[in-house]
């Protein structure tokens, strides 16, 4: 992960580093909002209903951007799906000085589609500013992740010259809003290209506007379909119910039974934990995740372990007939998909498996239940003891003026399973430019520029801290 490339034997003082940095990225902001819009415009999307010159022209207009700043090995790569080309991912690499380690910078540069265009309050592929923060899609998710990354190099190569010798390779994925498919395949292909001592994700939030954050834990994920059925076929409901109920009925029994009285996941075998070192209060948290007056919120804990370190269990599909299209027959079938979030430690298998005998051993009224398998994503954890983790954290609140959070989250990044499997010595951090009010895949979604402006500036902290012998243990 060397090269032959001399680092100037010039080392800036430490102590000026932050402030000519901060100088320097306060002076590039305006052109990287600029570039940022732009990005914003290509409607980039990974799935099939949507044109995929689109995304090409989105990866060849991230490639001339990482140019732009001085990195010439840049290349637009993808691989195979069983045949099918992968999204078009951009790998652009500057070999480390001799006896420098290597930073891997991942973003992804394709967004989810936009929905509804009525709910937007401006067009979301227009980059629109309004109130300190700037609307669009994938203004906030991911693209401003990739522009991160570029105002953090530009700034450090201002700063520090040839005294930065730190190599740094970029890698712009084009298909993680649609499962990342060949994400596995793709680090397989050009794994020694990819290869880094510290792997920074630049796709996670921080905790709120004015307090930034280090995703310390994901959950990991599982789902499948359960299907119940009680009837050969279909029958006349005046003529035969009663006696036997029919599978929708039994299906919402059984899905009540996923949950306890308190709202906590009732499946045995399932890894719980309550040690959130940081308190969610539930006014905020209602307020962020729109919850209406008068619900009641589900289990117990703390709301941050809650979110964090105890698995989630939600139905997110049902097939039943809708109300348009029903008749007053005894249902004989109905199946439902399930989505169980899980807690850092709990192994993906193990979790299948416990909700699998669960639903099989309360099959209501002795109906036949049919568990499915679907996908599984394994939870990731950081050792918070790595110097890559001390030295982020301190970049952070240098950049904020503020003590940065170690915050776990709720949601899952399956590849960073993939990550930690075939770069095993890397160390891994997940930062982001997001906050609570980003709405992210949603309509009107949007970065807070002045957190943005504080993200690129923490990122040129970290790699400079790096680049002047920060990962060592002694």
């Amino acid at each position: 992960m060397t090269s032959k490339n001399p680092s100037s034997e010039h080392q800036p003082d430490p102590a000026d580093v932050g402030e000519q940095l901060r100088a320097s990225v306060d002076a590039a902001f305006p052109r990287i909002v600029e570039q940022l819009s732009g990005l914003v415009a290509i409607q980039g999307i990974a799935w099939e209903a949507f044109d995929a010159h689109e995304l090409d022209h989105s990866a060849e207009a991230v490639a001339e951007l990482i140019r732009s700043i001085g990195i010439e090995d840049v290349r637009i790569l993808r691989v195979d799906n069983d045949g099918v080309p992968g999204g078009p991912a951009v790998v652009a690499r500057r070999v480390a000085a001799d006896g420098k380690p290597t930073v891997l910078l991942y973003a992804h540069h394709d967004v989810q589609p936009p929905g509804d265009p009525d709910l937007w309050e401006s067009e979301p592929f227009v980059a629109t500013e309004r109130n300190g923060r700037l609307y669009g899609r994938g203004a906030a998710d991911d693209k401003a992740g990739i522009m991160a990354h570029i105002g953090a190099f530009g700034a450090l190569t201002e700063v520090l010259g040839n005294s930065f010798g730190v190599g740094v390779t970029l890698f712009i994925e084009g298909e993680e809003e649609a499962g990342s498919p060949t994400f596995r395949s793709f680090l397989e292909t050009y794994r020694d290209d990819l290869e880094a001592d510290v792997i920074v994700v630049a796709d996670s939030s921080n905790w709120k506007v004015g307090v930034p954050a280090l995703t310390t834990s994901l959950r990991g994920l599982v789902d499948g379909t359960i299907e119940v059925q009680v009837l050969d076929h279909a029958v006349h409901s005046g003529m035969f119910g009663g006696p036997v109920l029919d599978a929708p009925t039994l299906l919402a029994r059984l899905i009540a039974t996923l949950h306890d009285d308190a709202g906590d996941v009732a499946i045995a075998g399932l890894t719980s934990g309550d040690h959130a070192t940081v308190d969610y209060a539930e006014q905020d948290y209602r307020s962020d995740a729109s919850v209406l007056d008068g619900v009641q919120l589900a289990g117990t804990g703390s709301i941050a372990s809650r979110l964090w370190h105890k698995p989630a269990l939600s139905i997110i599909g049902m097939d039943i007939p809708s109300v348009a299209l029903s008749s007053n027959t005894l249902l004989p079938r109905a199946r439902a998909k399930f989505s169980l979030r899980l807690a850092p430690g709990q192994e993906p298998a193990a979790a299948m498996d416990a909700v699998r005998a669960h639903v099989e051993s309360h099959a209501p009224f002795g109906a036949k239940v049919t568990f499915t398998p679907g996908e599984t994503g394994s939870p990731f954890r950081t050792d918070t003891t790595e110097p890559a983790s001390r030295l982020a954290l301190e970049a952070l609140e240098e950049a904020w003026g503020v003590q940065a959070v170690e915050a776990g989250m709720g949601g899952s990044i399956p590849f960073i399973a993939d990550l930690t499997e075939l770069f095993p010595s890397a160390q891994i951090l997940i930062t982001g430019v997001e906050d609570p009010d980003s709405r992210a895949h949603s309509a009107n979604e949007s970065l807070h520029l002045d957190e943005f402006r504080k993200a690129v500036l923490a990122e040129a902290i970290l790699l400079a801290r790096i680049n002047a012998g920060g990962l060592s243990r002694t």
